[in-house]
């Protein structure tokens, strides 16, 4: 063989078993992120390392991760007490309500591990595991907080719309410490059973100085365990309270329908009262409007009326007034023409009446046929003109008829 293959492979092995034993010895581990590792040394030394990454431990140290938060679940109906992403299962938790019936209840409920190195160290060297954390004190302690809650009720309380309240009161506990309760006997009448029941109501002990509710000491708060959150996500009462509840709720619906038909029947009573009376408005309002109308045109016909005896009135008003008028306007003629007649002694109309006489026996006498001069004269008088004097006659006639008086009286 040649030596330098015989060389090489001595080095490979001296290699391969220092690896090894640096693999079995390594002084250094790593902390995942979410966890924290506790770390035991040879010389009995023990630290914590809670931030994640590489840390030096030392040579031939013991190491066991722990999670920064632990769920203890409570949903399955047997426990698997197993470490399933940071949460372990530990069955369904039985509780009894103060009426002593029971119920099987479903939740979940967070714990944060202290960041106290001391604490956390002490955590460790007590329980030495989650498994064991979990099972000997936070499970109990869960179980307790609930059990404890549940007293403080009765199921047909819980049922009615005490949920919030017994959760509540069950995160209280986990944090501060259980209640210290007291109970008082007491002899109520069940209206479904038609019998009187021994009832047992339970309280919580309050302190006479303080006022604060009386706790146990908490058996997580010694160790810097806190409470993240508390969920109860269901209650599976037992068969009685089922059945009772069944009750319950049958009576609330009948009693609900009842309330419900007595509300719809007042409804149809006062809906019809009030269409009753809208229509009673409406015919008030229409006679109303009838009546308003009538008033309207009485009282236009009596405006009407009154306007037209107003015109009327004007208009006789107006008649006497022209008559007046007409009356004074014909005295006032009569008089001027009086007055006239008196000034000149009615010449005007005498002589008009003159002229007309002239006119009328002018008239006759053109159309006169016969002679005017007689054609046979006897005696030795002086011979005149027929006509002329005829003229002169009928002139002095109608002067003397009519007394004229030719002379100017001013």
């Amino acid at each position: 063989m040649n030596p330098i293959n015989r060389k090489s492979i001595v080095v490979g092995v001296l290699f391969v078993l220092a690896l090894i034993f640096f693999i079995i010895v390594n002084p250094f581990s790593w902390n995942d992120a979410g966890n924290r590792t506790v770390v035991e040394r040879t010389n009995g030394e023990q630290i914590v390392q809670f931030a994640p990454g590489i840390f030096y431990a030392g040579f031939f140290a013991k190491e066991k991760e722990w999670p920064n938060q632990i769920s203890v679940t409570y949903q399955e109906t047997n426990p698997k007490l197993e470490l399933e992403d940071n949460g372990i299962e530990v069955g369904q938790i039985m509780i009894r309500f103060s009426d002593a019936t029971t119920a099987e209840v479903r939740g979940i409920t967070q714990f944060i591990l202290p960041s106290d190195e001391k604490e956390m160290i002490l955590i460790h060297n007590t329980h030495r595991t989650p498994q064991s954390l979990v099972v000997k004190r936070l499970a109990p302690y869960t179980k307790e907080c609930l059990q404890s809650s549940a007293q403080l009720m009765s199921s047909e309380k819980h049922y009615g719309g005490g949920r919030a309240q017994m959760a509540q009161d069950f995160l209280d506990q986990l944090k501060e410490g259980v209640f210290l309760l007291k109970t008082e006997e007491n002899l109520v009448y069940d209206s479904l059973e038609m019998e009187k029941k021994r009832i047992y109501q339970t309280e919580i002990q309050i302190d006479s100085k303080t006022l604060a509710p009386k706790r146990k000491i908490s058996s997580i708060k010694e160790y810097g365990i806190t409470v993240a959150d508390a969920a109860i996500t269901d209650v599976d009462y037992e068969e009685k309270v089922d059945e009772k509840l069944v009750k319950i709720i049958d009576a609330a619906t009948k009693s609900a329908i009842s309330k419900q038909e007595l509300m719809t029947a007042q409804q149809q009573t006062l809906t019809a009262k009030a269409k009753g009376e809208q229509a009673l408005v409406e015919i008030e309002y229409q006679q109303k409007q009838d009546q308003t109308k009538q008033v309207v045109e009485a009282e236009t016909k009596v405006k009407v009326a009154e306007q037209d005896k107003l015109q009327q009135k004007i208009a006789y008003e107006a008649s006497i007034l022209e008559a007046r008028k007409i009356k004074e306007l014909a005295d006032a003629n009569a008089y001027a023409r009086q007055r006239i007649m008196q000034a000149d002694g009615a010449l005007e109309l005498k002589l008009k009446a003159q002229v007309e006489v002239q006119k009328v026996w002018a008239d006759a006498f053109s159309k006169y046929q016969g002679a005017i001069v007689p054609q046979i004269q006897t005696g030795a008088g002086t011979t005149t003109n027929g006509a002329l004097s005829f003229m002169d006659i009928m002139t002095a006639k109608t002067a003397k008829d009519f007394a004229l008086d030719m002379k100017n009286k001013n």
